[in-house]
């Protein structure tokens, strides 16, 4: 049986670079709520939030999977079109420390198998995600 995993994350810095952080909310397909979380991550840039908000999403996925995520498919919900095309491999990587991020976010892919989708959403339907990362300064 597929178990579907829709997951909003956004990351914000105040200031670019500047003190950062991420949210990660995590619903099951009935819209049932599995995971609300937000933390500060130091002196970060937007776009490295956004990435380090998707890692933290991956890394509770492979640690609560318990082996079962292979039939899993997962969709992420971003509201940055530059990492979710970067995700998609539309566009390139150029900077080395997105590149860096990016092959941790291939890495996770692997250890947690399944099908995981990158959909860019306007930020007004991430409102959840964003609500965590503005309450974490």
């Amino acid at each position: 049986m597929t178990k579907n995993l829709i997951i909003y994350t956004d990351g914000g810095a105040r200031g670019n670079p500047g003190p950062a952080a991420i949210g990660v909310y995590v619903v099951d397909s009935d819209g049932k709520e599995i995971l609300r979380k937000s933390k500060q991550i130091g002196e970060a840039t937007n776009n490295i939030a956004e990435y380090r908000a998707v890692i933290e999403a991956l890394e509770w996925i492979r640690e609560n999977a318990e082996g079962q995520s292979a039939s899993w498919r997962i969709q992420f919900y971003l509201d940055s079109s530059l990492v979710v095309n970067q995700l998609n491999g539309i566009f390139k990587v150029k900077q080395s420390h997105l590149r860096d991020l990016l092959l941790q976010v291939r890495k996770l892919e692997q250890e947690i198998g399944g099908k995981i989708l990158y959909n860019f959403i306007p930020r007004e339907k991430n409102k959840t995600a964003d609500f965590l990362v503005n309450n974490s300064f």
